[in-house]
């Protein structure tokens, strides 16, 4: 919106089907607003949308979603006094409670927006249900009587929704509101009361993370480097109490701060491409698309990607100069395995799902593509049918592979021998099977067919040492850093904590699901083990979640830098080197089928930059690999 409106205090973008997410200072030319509407609209994001409204100071009546009775923002007359209600405000509630569903315009349907509740429509479930556990419970949020309590569940249960934006369907929608946007008297028609703000607060606290690591109030970056130098921590202590010196809070505290900080001072973090590919073609003028991709596990700046035909491409993530390129490894076949080799980083395992699986040193490798021609392999192995992954074991001697298939075969690197195949372990085929950090022993596989299982060389895997199961298909299973646990990723959100050393929940994320069966999910850890990043591939949303206390942080919408549509996650990873920085591989399939991969640093705002620069670094295959 062009121009000054300082006199406005009534804003309609209702219907605006091309309004889907809200810019930092979108408002900045109505600081006097009071009222807005934004009810049918594409809007989604609860992280931005909250931080552009909240430099509105005056905004007390905000809408995505209507009562049905109602055609402005104000309270409903219903919700006013429950105790009198005329004969017409009767009529009208009772007809659209009759109604079975809600009606949604055409886009919704087709986003299958309706599926993530498990309700027809945004009816404040959570809210609901959060009055109900409090109201079981017979503890009273802030003094209120019981009496309070029930009415106000009543009201929200019997709340229809209409036109809804699909922000509306974001689990804990109202809540994260009303805690997030103080001076709000009204949302979506209905009345904001004191409890209404007790039991938003419980919620948020429950489910959602304000800052990183725990930290409670924003702060500057200039004073945290100030305390820094100073030597304090910010905390007053006692003074008739003794200091005493914290090495460990020395490491960590800093930085960690100053992570919460910047990642703080900002909703809209920075997007940008590892590459735009612009300079990478293959004969014909045809772009090369990235399928699957691996950081260096030493060199910070090195990714390796394998591509829908075939290419192994070695980049320079930092700069975007390609340090060598292999036309292909395996006919035009997809590149779905990719493991670099721990105590040589220089080689690197890749396998495409035709079955070939090869062994390549960068060092012998010409940066060239033209120059690559051959076969510039440093091993060939026996093929392993209809390849899915690969994954290499501690000590750089035995990789695994496994496929669409229901075994996994070990081969030794150095002899490019297969030692064994193992038959028959999970009753589907096995997607991913991935060794422990630390043991060249220990490995965990995930079948479709629910079970993720824990097994042993040493103990000639017949018999795993356990198995946990999952409520659908299993896509992938990692182990954190530490290998303290197990991430387990089954399909349509459905992603789980489990301790490694027995298969036990440790941490049930509660992802929202869509419904679909094909929504293929994908989750990894970010900054070592301390929070964990997942996407699906019928999703444009990566969820940033803390691994320990199941808390979200942040959701990162993912869009195409140069038309700014939104893209489909494929797969992710979590920066080794950086906290608060991975890599999204996205895809796009209009006007036309386009994939990239796409580098997020929670830790820089996207207006900060206005044009990424390669010269300053930054500190239906969709079911198959990692």
């Amino acid at each position: 919106m062009v121009g000054r409106f300082m006199h406005l205090n009534t804003l309609s973008l209702d219907f605006c089907s091309s309004l889907a997410s809200l810019h930092e200072d979108c408002f900045s030319c109505m600081p006097y607003l009071m009222c807005l509407s934004m009810c049918e609209t594409r809007i989604v994001n609860l992280w931005t949308t909250t931080a552009a409204v909240s430099k509105l100071p005056y905004l007390m009546e905000l809408r995505f979603q209507m009562c049905l009775c109602c055609k402005d923002t104000g309270p409903c007359r219903a919700s006013l006094d429950d105790r009198v209600k005329d004969n017409e405000d009767q009529i009208v509630c009772k007809k659209f409670r009759d109604a079975d569903e809600v009606e949604l315009p055409k886009y919704l349907r087709k986003m299958n927006l309706m599926e993530l509740s498990s309700c027809l429509s945004p009816n404040l479930n959570g809210h609901a249900e959060m009055l109900d556990e409090v109201n079981d419970s017979n503890e009273f949020p802030g003094g209120a009587h019981k009496q309070d309590l029930m009415d106000a569940n009543v009201k929200l249960k019997k709340y229809i929704s209409h036109h809804p934006s699909p922000i509306c369907f974001e689990k804990h929608y109202r809540e994260y509101m009303i805690a997030s946007l103080p001076q709000l008297e009204v949302l979506d028609n209905l009345p904001i009361g004191r409890l209404d703000r007790e039991v938003a607060k419980s919620v948020f606290a429950r489910y959602f993370e304000h800052l990183p690591y725990k930290r409670k109030h924003k702060e500057s970056v200039v004073s945290l480097l100030q305390k820094r130098e100073m030597g304090t921590s910010g905390n007053y202590q006692n003074s008739s109490k003794p200091k005493q010196p914290n090495i460990c809070r020395t490491q960590h505290f800093f930085s960690r701060s100053l992570s919460a900080a910047k990642l703080g001072s900002s909703a809209w973090p920075l997007l940008h491409p590892v590459s735009s590919f612009s300079h990478i073609y293959k004969e014909g003028n045809k772009r090369v698309r990235p399928r699957q991709f691996e950081y260096n596990p030493s060199n910070p700046s090195l990714m390796a990607f394998g591509t829908l035909d075939g290419e192994v491409i070695v980049i320079n993530h930092e700069n975007g100069n390609v340090a060598c390129c292999i036309p292909s490894i395996g006919g035009t076949n997809s590149v779905l395995g990719l493991c670099w080799l721990k105590k040589y980083p220089s080689k690197l395992v890749a396998g495409s799902d035709s079955g070939c699986v090869r062994l390549f040193d960068l060092n012998h490798i010409p940066p060239k593509v033209a120059d690559a021609r051959g076969n510039s392999s440093v091993a060939t192995y026996y093929d392993f049918e209809q390849l899915t992954s690969v994954h290499v074991n501690s000590t750089d001697d035995q990789f695994l592979a496994s496929g669409y298939s229901k075994n996994i075969a070990l081969y030794d690197i150095n002899t490019e021998k297969p030692l064994q195949l193992f038959t028959d372990m999970h009753r589907e085929p096995i997607n991913v099977a991935k060794f422990s950090h630390h043991s060249p022993f220990m490995f965990a596989t995930s079948s479709f067919d629910h079970d993720v299982k824990m097994w042993d060389l040493r103990q000639k895997p017949v018999q795993p040492c356990y198995t946990a199961s999952s409520s659908r298909g299993n896509v992938m299973v990692c182990f954190s850093p530490d290998d303290l646990y197990l991430l387990v990723s089954a399909v349509d959100n459905e992603v789980k904590q489990l301790l490694a050393v027995d298969g036990r929940l440790h941490m049930d994320f509660d992802i929202t699901s869509t419904g679909s069966a094909y929504n293929y999910t994908r989750s990894y850890y970010m900054n070592g083990r301390d929070y964990i990043i997942s996407g699906s591939c019928d999703e444009h949303v990566v969820r940033i979640c803390c691994a320990q206390t199941g808390r979200r942080l942040r959701d990162v919408y993912v869009e195409d830098s140069d038309s700014g549509k939104s893209m489909f996650v494929q797969s992710l990873r979590g920066d080794p080197f950086r906290d608060f920085h991975m890599s999204v591989l996205a895809v796009s399939m209009r006007p036309s089928s386009k994939w990239e991969i796409i580098k997020v640093n929670l830790l820089s705002s996207s207006p900060r930059a206005e044009k990424y620069s390669y010269g300053q670094p930054i500190c239906s295959s969709q079911n198959l690999g990692g």
